[in-house]
């Protein structure tokens, strides 16, 4: 491999080639050879967008020449059609500021842009990184990356969920099934109302997410080092913020409080919270599909779902709710994810956070595992769920919670005796509430109707 030699603040570092980083980024990939885990795209599609920005505002203000402007805007818009990828190696676990991945982005950009010029116009640091430091950029991202992340990935793939509960509501209309409370049998329910309570939680989730946006459409960009806005000119970081709105299409303004954007993660730890309660939504509904589902003979058995794959490699013919189970894992990530967020940002020391990459990290991929988990459980799952209509209605009329019906006229304590009776000798509830005296056939047929008591 060929190298080429870049210098920094503290001498001259060997850099390859082919590559448009600089000595900053080369130290930071010697001296963190730390897991596997690289800066999430998202993170660096977000710089390039803060980037732009901030090239194009300080032009506007005077800061910035045409030639060098364009030159930052130009490539920032190639690292964005993804023509730049190779050049950001950075590991997640680096310095807690990201202050290494804000050099790669200006030390890139600075290269490239001065390989575009045919001559040295561009310094990573006083123009690429000009009115900005990597304590407000950083942030800045982080807040960008996750609504993008949020808008383009997470909610469409709730939006198609929620269609198609409503789609199973309508063609479970009429069917009238076992409820059940504890694991155990309980009064009727409507098949469709059980899916729509499915429905309404996936709603209330994406409502949750919606709201949780609000605090993140604040950008710490003007605070620079410790959110004084030392070296950021006035009316700088109204004007960045509108520009990255207008990229963006997304309403992001200015934080009112820079101490608190820089040094604080509770914008982000609050709407990471509304991702955790869409993982135990999901959760739950994954788990109640694949119960409803168990069998095919010896469970419940009252839906079935696709059967997408063979389930095992000895016993055959068995087939596995794994969409179910691809959900529930990512449910468990997702609850871990909010842990680790929940500490990172509890660990604001005086004017910074030093725990941002790993806050990125994890959410990040806490919204991708969602996103792709939610698509592939609604094209494999969903799509193909269908009520055994026999087994539900079977079991309707087996349940001894029926009896809940003859509380109002015959009292709770002489409906459990009807049930205990029925229950202890294998007799349906009509023989047990005829033999004890309560009523006449006739009467039980007219008061128990499970129909009518959904």
């Amino acid at each position: 491999m060929k190298y080429r030699t870049e210098r920094d603040s503290m001498g001259e570092v060997s850099v390859p080639a082919d590559r448009y980083w600089g000595a900053q980024t080369q130290r930071s990939f010697e001296n963190f050879h730390i897991g596997e885990e690289k800066m999430p795209l998202p993170i660096l599609r977000a710089f390039a967008i803060v980037k732009k920005a901030c090239a194009l505002t300080n032009r506007a203000l005077g800061l910035l020449d045409e030639k060098r402007a364009t030159l930052i805007v130009r490539v920032a818009e190639e690292i964005l059609d993804g023509k730049l990828e190779g050049n950001f190696p950075l590991a997640v676990w680096q310095t807690g500021s990201g202050t290494q991945t804000n050099m790669n982005l200006n030390e890139v950009i600075a290269n490239r842009g001065n390989e575009i010029a045919g001559e040295k116009l561009l310094h990573p640091n006083d123009h690429v990184n000009r009115s900005q430091s990597s304590n407000d950029t950083f942030p800045t991202a982080l807040h960008i990356a996750a609504v993008l992340s949020l808008k383009e990935r997470l909610v469409p793939a709730l939006e198609e969920m929620i269609e198609a509960f409503s789609r199973l509501e309508r063609e479970n209309e009429g069917i009238v099934t076992v409820g059940r409370t504890h694991l155990q049998d309980a009064v009727p329910i409507a098949f469709s109302q059980e899916i729509s309570g499915w429905r309404a939680m996936t709603e209330r989730s994406l409502a949750a997410i919606d709201a949780s946006m609000q605090g993140l459409f604040d950008l710490a960009l003007g605070g620079t080092a410790v959110g004084t806005g030392l070296n950021c000119p006035k009316g700088f970081a109204e004007a960045v913020a509108d520009e990255i709105a207008k990229e963006t299409g997304v309403p992001f303004r200015t934080a009112p409080n820079k101490f608190h954007a820089l040094s604080a993660k509770d914008d982000v730890a609050f709407a990471h919270g509304a991702l955790k309660a869409l993982a135990a939504d999901l959760m739950k509904i994954a788990n109640d599909i694949r119960l409803l589902a168990s069998g095919p003979r010896c469970g419940l058995g009252e839906i079935t779902i696709p059967e997408n794959e063979p389930g095992s490699s000895i016993m055959p013919g068995k087939v596995n709710p794994t969409q179910c189970e691809a959900l529930t894992m990512v449910a468990v990530q997702v609850m871990g994810n909010d842990v680790t967020i929940g500490v990172a940002a509890s660990q604001g020391n005086f004017q910074l956070n030093v725990y941002m990459p790993v806050i990125a990290y994890n959410f990040l991929q806490s919204v991708r595992l969602l996103s792709d988990a939610v698509r592939s459980f609604t094209a494999h799952c969903l799509s193909g769920l269908t009520a055994d209509r026999e087994k539900m209605k079977g079991n309707l009329s087996r349940t001894l919670m029926l009896v809940t019906a003859l509380s109002p006229h015959i009292g709770y304590d002489n409906a459990a005796l009807i049930a205990k009776a029925a229950h202890k000798n294998g007799t349906s509830l009509k023989e047990e509430a005829v033999k004890l005296g309560f009523m006449t056939a006739e009467e039980f047929d007219r008061l128990v109707k499970p129909e009518e008591m959904v």
